[in-house]
């Protein structure tokens, strides 16, 4: 592997956070907004969306390694991963627009229409992210940078979050003025896909790939597959990332739900002053605090790991996760400011997870090439991708059958067991992925004094080549 200095500057890593920002936007979006623009505005049932969830996100799921393979095997004067960025810009803020676009079709087109734009969109969001994932572990082979490279991503990722969900409810209620809210959810993506695109521009202009792998390393298609198939920490942390994103995604779907039909609106009082707060400004200012402290936890990540581990770290994150989300059951509506802290802490500790999975990932990488010789960079990491896509998947399918099991109609005054739902979803059911996850980072082996000596070695074989 041919091998420059390791070392990155500032600039560089801001470059390589701006282009999480642009993909964090819109898997916030989906996140955290299409489950209710489905059922509450496109107009179709829970049920339907988390079957739809379900089968378009596996296909997706799929696509990853897929795009792994092509992408490993891309030769451009750009490199490998960067050219994506370039040139998939465009065609993912088309149909970023597309998916938030409601059509005036009858309730079986408006479903094939929301299954045709949703795959576009995850294809779309797949040919730009895998690559720029992988991207990472080219930039250099330093751990400690690629940390630092992984927590700048999500520095950026958080930061894409909160523009989102600071920004979005009040752009389309003021895009909705004269108009439907179907047409204000349209306007707001349009601006949305117009800044995602940008961003992506420069993280393609303000990034550099070092590490280029020779071509006695570059494998054949047969033996990546059979590397990877042998390859137990890719296993582990497959699971784990798979575990932690359901925690995640089940939490992020249910909170306009759980604000709509169980906060509702509310009445603060603080330092003598009354508050009326209705559930927009509630669920708005929830989702910002949540991805503020996602920052926080992004932030402490290096230091903390550095200090315990990531493995450790990591695994001590989930588990705080669950436990604080556990907590949520127990609450009553009028307890906002317990809400709103409660938030910040799980939020701090989820914060965490997130950049050291990435690097991680980054390692198992360098393991592959250390124990068989060949790299497949691209590979390993639409692996994560695909962790990725497979969490949300099954979180999202999950949030619409567990509305639909428990009786949920969408704009209608809600039951006790459609409430209950609601808030098991937002509570135990996600600390369950979050336990999940703690327990399978507990069979990692890749800690930080056995990658001292895989790099060592691979570094010693560049020189000598």
């Amino acid at each position: 592997m041919k091998d420059t200095s390791m070392k990155v500057g500032l600039r560089e890593k801001m470059a390589y956070g701006l282009g999480d920002f642009a993909s964090s936007m819109f898997w916030k979006l989906f996140s955290m907004f299409l489950l209710f623009f489905y059922t509450d505005i496109f107009g179709i049932s829970a049920a339907a969306v988390g079957t739809m969830f379900l089968v378009t996100r596996v296909w997706d799921a799929a696509n990853d390694p897929l795009m792994g393979i092509i992408s490993d095997r891309t030769q451009t004067r750009w490199g490998k991963f960067r050219p994506f960025l370039l040139f998939g810009a465009i065609p993912f803020g088309i149909v970023g627009v597309l998916t938030f676009t409601t059509p005036d079709l009858d309730s079986t087109g408006k479903l094939i229409y929301a299954y045709v734009t949703y795959t576009l969109m995850m294809m779309a969001y797949t040919v730009v992210n895998v690559p720029y994932g992988s991207l990472l572990a080219v930039i250099s082979s330093d751990s400690n940078e690629r940390t630092a490279l992984a927590s700048w991503r999500f520095i950026g990722a958080y930061s894409g979050g909160m523009l989102v969900t600071s920004t979005a409810t009040v752009l389309v209620a003021y895009f909705s003025e004269g108009t439907t809210q179907a047409q204000g959810y349209q306007t707001t993506i349009a601006l949305y896909a117009v800044v995602a695109a940008i961003l992506f521009g420069l993280t393609f202009l303000g990034t550099k790939e070092r590490l280029i792998p020779t071509k006695e390393q570059q494998g054949s298609l047969k033996n990546d597959l059979k590397d990877l198939a042998k390859n137990k920490p890719w296993f582990i942390m497959l699971a784990a990332n798979i575990c932690i994103l359901i925690f995640m995604s089940l939490r992020d779907g249910s909170i306009l739900f759980y604000f709509k039909y169980y906060v509702q609106d509310q009445t603060l009082s603080l330092f003598g002053t009354t508050y009326q707060l209705t559930t927009a400004v509630l669920s708005s200012v929830y989702m910002t605090l949540w991805l503020g402290s996602n920052i926080i936890g992004v932030v402490l990540a290096k230091p903390i790991s550095a200090r315990l581990g990531k493995k450790k770290t990591f695994g001590y994150a989930a588990l705080v996760s669950a436990f604080l989300s556990m907590l949520f059951f127990f609450l009553e509506p009028s307890q906002i400011v317990v809400i709103f802290g409660l938030n910040v802490f799980i939020g701090i500790s989820a914060g965490l997870v997130m950049p050291l999975g990435w690097s991680m990932y980054a390692d198992i990488a360098d393991y592959s090439e250390w124990k068989t010789g060949r790299r497949a960079t691209g590979l390993v990491f639409s692996s994560s991708s695909m962790s990725q896509k497979f969490g949300w998947t099954l979180g999202g399918a999950l949030s619409g059958w567990i509305l639909a099991a428990y009786g949920f109609e969408a704009n209608q005054e809600q039951t006790e067991l459609s409430l209950l739902g609601i808030r098991l979803m937002f509570s135990v059911f996600a600390a369950a992925g979050a336990f999940v996850s703690f327990l399978a980072i507990q069979y990692y082996k890749l800690d930080e004094k056995f990658m001292e000596k895989v790099n060592a070695e691979l570094n010693r074989n560049a020189t000598e080549e």
